[in-house]
């Protein structure tokens, strides 16, 4: 699922920006507001010798326009002051989206039932490690991603994507989905029928279903009239380690990788058809709709 391409922009707009910014801060604080400050003075030093000169010939002076004169000197040009007033909120922002919380929109519907296109969403940022802005570095460990979290990454084909799954294999799992259902190492998961889904939009019906993953239960939807099989997966790293069929695929994986899966299981493009994640593709993880325009209804947590 693209979550708007731009975003992937955005992390290194938001850098440039504070850069900027705090340069500008700095030099205002150490540098130029210290030479303002000597002109003042300076200034005021005359002003004060020339009243006190008039003063001393019996002229009457009024010193109603000192403050005036040091306030107009010690005045921020209009770029400084701009810049010194956003810088703090530029950081603040960058620090959060960075190593805390970032905000999503979901645009498709690949995560129906779970999330639905509009829904306004929060992944944690921390929660898989502290890495880097911009170039997405891990620097410090945290936790691995788990079988069901819903997780938001690099879209391997063109990293300057997100995407938004759900993790179904860990490194080293084996799993298979044959017939529109998943086995993992082995172990058949439990599915449970619930009453079908209507695609308000469409106005359509899909089968719904409990799906309980080792570690989370949450609901996916099978369209009946979709085959099992994957039609034409891409020739991704690692594909050597999957096989596909008829009835469905099955595939090990890879050291460093993770396979992902939509909840909408026959109307997702996901790592079925163009491979794994690699570990530096980690985002974070979603947790939260914070906001949906269109129902209110939607605001809270999905887990």
């Amino acid at each position: 699922m693209n979550l708007q391409a731009i975003l992937g922009n955005f992390a290194l707009i938001l850098f440039v920006l504070t850069v900027l910014t705090g340069i500008i801060w700095f030099l205002d604080v150490f540098h130029f507001a210290r030479q303002r400050r000597a002109r003042a003075d300076a200034a005021l030093a005359d002003f004060d010798a020339r009243n006190a000169k008039l003063q001393k010939e019996g002229i009457k002076t009024d010193d109603s326009d000192r403050a005036k004169l040091e306030a107009d000197i010690l005045r921020q040009p209009t770029w400084i002051e701009y810049s010194g007033s956003f810088f703090p909120v530029i950081a603040l922002v960058f620090f959060l989206r960075s190593f805390l919380y970032e905000p999503f929109k979901i645009p498709s519907s690949s995560m129906v039932p779970t999330l639905v296109i509009g829904d306004l969403i929060l992944v944690n940022k921390f929660v898989y490690g502290i890495r880097l802005p911009v170039i997405n570095k891990k620097i410090i460990e945290v936790n691995d991603p788990q079988r069901g979290d819903v997780m938001v990454f690099k879209y391997p084909k063109d990293p300057s994507m997100d995407y938004i799954k759900r993790v179904i294999g860990v490194p080293g799992d084996k799993v298979s989905y044959r017939n529109k259902r998943l086995t993992i190492n082995g172990q058949e998961v439990r599915y449970e029928p619930l009453p079908d889904y209507l695609d308000e939009e469409s106005l359509r019906y899909s089968k719904q279903y409990s799906e309980h993953l080792p570690t989370v239960t949450h609901n996916i939807l099978n369209d009946e009239n979709k085959p099992a099989y994957v039609q034409d997966p891409d020739a991704f790293p690692y594909h050597e380690q999957c096989t596909y069929n008829l009835e469905g695929f099955t595939c090990t994986v890879p050291a460093g990788h993770y396979f992902m899966m939509g909840d909408n299981r026959d109307n997702s493009a996901d790592s079925r058809y163009w491979g794994f994640v690699p570990n530096e593709n980690i985002v974070g993880k979603a947790f939260f709709v914070w906001m949906n325009l269109g129902n209110f209804r939607r605001i809270g947590s999905f887990h």
